[in-house]
């Protein structure tokens, strides 16, 4: 029954995590209807304001870890273009630049 009216508060409210009052505030209406007491509608504002704020850690965790992924991988890369580029200058200064001969050599 929880998650039926957890749906029903994400639905209507249309937020991703819900504080204690807005999900007592919307239990509020079960009460009136009698669907509810007062502390059963308490009781599941506190659970699911509590997960609402442990899934928000977990998706924020779980971006967060991504990014750094993707952050790494892209230096890594550039890490690889930069000392390809320096390589292939070196090659290129190597051509342009005659290498000192020793006396005596043509």
């Amino acid at each position: 029954m929880i998650d039926v009216i957890k749906k029903t508060l994400l639905a209507g409210v249309g937020a991703a995590v819900i504080t204690k009052e807005k999900a007592e505030a919307a239990l509020d209406e079960f009460v009136r209807q009698g669907k509810l007491s007062t502390s059963d509608a308490r009781i599941m504002a506190e659970k699911i304001a509590e997960q609402g704020r442990r899934e928000f850690e977990e998706m924020s965790q779980t971006l967060s870890n991504k990014l750094k992924s993707v952050l790494d991988r892209n230096e890594a890369d550039a890490a690889a273009r930069l000392a390809a580029l320096e390589n292939r200058v070196l090659v290129l200064e190597n051509k342009v630049t005659p290498t000192p001969t020793r006396a005596g050599e043509p």
